[in-house]
């Protein structure tokens, strides 16, 4: 707790030294969305924080294989492209106080037979889209399937069970368009939102492309209300995006018809000293964190996801897998995705099989436990 009070505190220092008002952004109730609802984070019935607890070799992992799954992408697709290890694949997530349910992918295309659950987010959701899909076929592998994908959408439909598993893919879940001021990140608009409609689950997340500067970053300027900014704190930018979003939740949900979740933050591991390791990124690891504690603490994007999340009036559920993916400095593609020819390391996204099962994992126990 005195962590987290620490950390709210930095990001009040953040905002106040941004040039934004401190009242609107973290004191002054009337800007957020209204409601008192918070993410729930236990399985029902029972006391369980299936969020809190820690890694667990089991030789019985992992869910699928590579081979076994035709839906990969090749940056995801570590052992195709040789990745020399096999421990990060055997790793299961044991909560303290409980099990998580085994997923039982039959019962899951029963029970959502005729319906359609969409992830609306950046590269993260594409892993955890196709982390479902495989997880799926590899309980049923001889069903009729249904594949499509152009530009940012894509969709498999099990055709036996009549079950679509979405991909509407947004770095920033507001709109980003191109005018007169070049590309304009809209900070108060989702128009996009128009094609979220009609799901029986959403699966949201953003966070990344939030803190992407030089040639990475996708826009040129940002606008709120009419006036334009050639950037502020990325933290508030992301605040006021989030927001923006939760109004959206707000305005077009029906609690009774679509269940929404929230992915959470997943974390990056380029900087060892996250880990007490300074001179490390998550190249050549083969092994989770085992210590009690992660050093780097709490993401400030985390807070603000908490902040945001505690006020939606509509009921929204919080997938926090941002300590359990904190610790698995081991799991990410490094040098093995993009077909082994990518030229950076990456330590953003993760090997399939491989953490995003566990992200699944946990829906499946928020779904149906």
């Amino acid at each position: 707790m005195r962590f987290l009070f620490m950390a709210l505190l930095l990001l009040t220092l953040l905002v106040r030294h941004s040039g934004a008002d401190l009242h609107d952004i973290l004191l002054d109730s009337s800007n957020f969305t209204g409601g008192s609802s918070r993410p729930t984070r236990s399985l029902a019935g029972g006391g369980c924080n299936i969020f809190r607890g820690k890694w667990v070799y089991d030789p019985s992992y992992p869910l699928y294989t590579s081979g076994s799954c035709p839906f990969i992408d090749p940056e995801f697709n570590c052992q195709k492209y040789r990745r020399p290890d096999t421990g990060y694949l055997r790793y299961r997530w044991q909560p303290f106080s409980c099990s998580l349910p085994r997923f039982d992918g039959v019962s899951f295309l029963e029970k959502w037979r005729g319906k359609k659950i969409m992830f609306v987010g950046d590269s993260l959701s594409l892993n955890m889209w196709q982390s479902l899909s495989c997880i799926l076929h590899s309980f049923v592998p001889n069903a009729k399937t249904s594949l499509f994908r152009r530009d940012n959408t894509a969709s498999l439909t099990f055709l036996d069970y009549n079950v679509k598993i979405m991909l509407y893919q947004t770095h920033f879940l507001v709109d980003l368009v191109k005018g007169s001021h070049g590309r304009v990140l809209k900070l108060d608009s989702i128009n996009n939102g128009d094609s979220w409609r009609g799901m029986d689950a959403l699966i949201f997340n953003t966070w990344h492309w939030w803190t992407h500067t030089g040639r990475t970053q996708t826009w040129d300027y940002m606008e709120e209300g009419g006036k334009y900014y050639k950037d502020m704190n990325r933290l508030v930018a992301f605040y006021k995006g989030l927001n923006t979003w939760a109004r959206w939740v707000n305005g077009n949900v029906d609690p009774s018809k679509t269940k929404v979740f929230f992915q959470g933050i997943s974390p990056t591991h380029y900087e060892g000293k996250d880990w007490g390791q300074p001179s490390r990124s998550c190249l050549g690891e083969t092994q989770p964190y085992f210590g009690t504690r992660y050093p780097a603490g709490t993401p400030m994007a985390w807070l603000v996801v908490n902040k945001v999340l505690s006020r939606v009036r509509k009921p929204v559920y919080l997938l926090d897998i941002t300590s359990l993916s904190q610790y698995r400095k081991d799991a990410h593609p490094t040098l093995y995705g993009y077909g082994g020819d990518h030229s950076g390391t990456d330590c953003s996204h993760w090997c399939l099989p491989g953490l995003p099962d566990t992200w699944n994992q946990l829906l499946y126990a928020a779904l149906f436990a």
